[in-house]
């Protein structure tokens, strides 16, 4: 019998490593993505190295892209400063990366197609996030059409499925579905602005989020903050 295979988009953040759980749970032959784009918190990638390795990826590799050339968002440009608040503010914020998600995903799709694996993982949320547009339910749903018409896997019927486990889930359902499958959430690193060490700013809104997941879970905090 052949196993099946998934490429597991891994930020090295709470949210993937959560995913790439459930994937390995799933029974999914695991093959996880990093991306390097330019982004300021570089110390996810090392993050994600130490989570592909612990929950068990047959293969982790991180590729590059220069979303810095783009600009536009305070986690790809240093002159734009990452907001520090502690509420909800409107509209979309500066820490949207323009077209992100985008990106991400097509490089996911081209190294599945060379693997011979049709399901994708990507850790998007609609509940707990931050009004990004990329995380929606109609951003996913179109992007699995495009898959399947723009790829010669995808015409000659072999059906891509972007899986978005995470969608409809709260944080702190996230994190107890992470710690019920054996996630070490200390090894991940989701502060916009983390240190070289990994050690988050405990200001910004990932950080907000993340704190607030494991309150409201029930489960002890293990974010190294500075």
């Amino acid at each position: 019998m052949s196993t099946k295979k998934a490429v597991v988009l891994l930020s090295g953040g709470l949210d993937s490593a959560t995913v790439l759980a459930m994937a390995r749970a799933q029974g999914y032959e695991c093959y996880a993505l990093s991306v390097s784009y330019g982004q300021r918190h570089v110390a996810e990638l090392v993050a994600a190295q130490r989570v592909a390795a612990t929950l068990g990826a047959v293969r982790h590799q991180t590729m590059q892209v220069n979303l810095d050339a783009v600009g536009g968002s305070a986690l790809t440009d240093r002159n734009i400063a990452v907001p520090e608040v502690d509420h909800d503010m409107p509209g979309i914020p500066v820490t949207y990366v323009p077209a992100r998600n985008t990106l991400f995903l097509s490089l996911t799709l081209g190294w599945a197609e060379v693997l011979g694996a049709q399901d994708l993982f990507i850790g998007v949320n609609a509940v707990d996030y931050s009004g990004y547009p990329d995380c929606r339910p109609e951003f996913i749903r179109a992007f699995e059409a495009l898959a399947n018409v723009a790829t010669s896997a995808g015409v000659e019927g072999q059906r891509f499925t972007v899986h978005a486990p995470l969608l409809t889930m709260s944080k702190a359902d996230i994190i107890r579905e992470g710690t019920k499958l054996g996630v070490d959430y200390g090894i991940t690193v989701s502060c916009y602005q983390a240190d070289d060490d990994g050690r988050a700013c405990g200001r910004c809104d990932s950080c907000r989020l993340r704190r607030e997941g494991f309150a409201a879970a029930g489960v002890p905090d293990p974010t190294p903050y500075r």
